[in-house]
């Protein structure tokens, strides 16, 4: 997940797009496939792993400037919808 924090969503997303999709279209036009999945993976082993303190956990792990809710996403919905926009 550091890839797509630090390069993608951090202060500088504008680089990408203006919405997280656009952002998510550009990360995945740069990336393998299989890196998609692998992320798939990693986003459910976090949430896995941090069941009661998603929140907390995000914030520690992956302070790049990007946060969840400044989108309108709690982590965990905006986890869901990085899954989704990674399988399309």
């Amino acid at each position: 997940m550091y890839e797509i924090f630090g390069a993608y969503l951090n202060q500088d997303y504008d680089l990408w797009g203006t919405t997280i999709p656009q952002i998510v279209c550009c990360y995945k036009e740069d990336s393998p496939r299989e890196y998609h999945r692998e992320l798939i993976d990693e986003i459910d082993q976090f949430m896995s792993e941090h069941p009661t303190d998603l929140d907390s956990a995000f914030e520690i792990e992956y302070d790049t400037g990007f946060s969840p809710t400044l989108w309108g996403y709690t982590t965990a919905s905006f986890f869901e919808e990085l899954k989704r926009l990674l399988r399309d």
